[in-house]
């Protein structure tokens, strides 16, 4: 059964995250930070890391920086829902971002189930899909 370490401070999109994974047979470890979920990484072996860009304490770069230094091995997708006020600005993409920093594919939030499904099944098999596939509302 495949390990998946969702990484999220969101308690909402954690849980809905984990039941969706638990219904489709991974074993899943639900963590509400970066240090939680480097607390994590480090007593387990995981086969995905599913981690949020925007979070208090540690950022999600620097966790994602971090998440991928630790355990190179293991994919990580990378999901965010930030977003601008202004649609007028300039935006920095933070997803092609989190990819440069190590992300093996990333979600912008709110994704479907079935993008999520695909992403991990990709990383699980390493899949040759493209690392900045995103999934858009």
């Amino acid at each position: 059964m495949p390990r998946i370490l969702v990484v999220d401070d969101d308690p909402m999109v954690g849980a809905t995250i984990e039941v969706l994974l638990q219904r489709q047979g991974f074993d899943v470890t639900l963590a509400d930070g970066g240090e939680t979920g480097l607390a994590a990484l480090e007593t387990q072996a995981y086969d995905v890391m599913l981690v949020d860009i925007f979070m208090p304490h540690m950022r999600g770069f620097e966790s994602i920086r971090i998440f991928h230094e630790r355990a190179p091995a293991v994919p990580l997708i990378a999901m965010s829902g930030y977003a601008f006020a202004s649609s007028a600005s300039p935006s920095p993409d933070f997803l092609r971002m989190a990819l440069e920093l190590g992300a093996s594919r990333c979600l912008r939030k709110p994704f479907t189930p079935e993008a999520l499904l695909t992403s991990i099944r990709e990383c699980l098999a390493g899949g040759s899909a493209p690392k900045d596939k995103k999934e858009a509302p």
